[in-house]
């Protein structure tokens, strides 16, 4: 996310060998020379999309199906999120998310819209 200075990447690792478990990690690289690592909710079963927003003074939002994680892009400091604290006047910029043949990826808002979370 070159307008915020930032590196994003969730690293997904299978937990197990038959079912559709992954732990998620989220890794961060800033300009300034900060980093971070965070444990993401993981994903068990079809859950593991987080959408990728640019919010105002230089905050990023990563957003999953059950949680939500405010970056900020000074510091690389990540925290844990309400919904319902998140500011709706945000850009979508992508998401990380499996493609058509079931590779995680990073997947830009160039390449794909912005897709909504199922309901369970």
């Amino acid at each position: 996310m070159a307008s915020v200075g930032l590196q994003l990447t969730i690293v997904r690792m299978a937990t197990d060998p038959f079912l559709q478990r992954f732990n998620l990690t989220m890794k961060i690289k800033g300009a300034g020379g900060c980093a971070s690592s965070t444990e993401l909710f993981p994903d068990t079963g079809y859950a593991g999309r987080r959408n990728v927003y640019q919010a105002a003074k230089g905050m990023v939002y990563v957003v999953g199906q059950y949680d939500a994680r405010v970056i900020d892009s000074m510091n690389c400091q990540t925290t844990l999120s309400e919904f319902r604290h998140l500011d709706r006047h945000v850009i979508f910029v992508g998401s990380f998310d499996q493609d058509e043949e079931k590779h995680w990826k990073y997947i830009a808002a160039a390449h794909r819209p912005e897709l909504p979370f199922e309901k369970r």
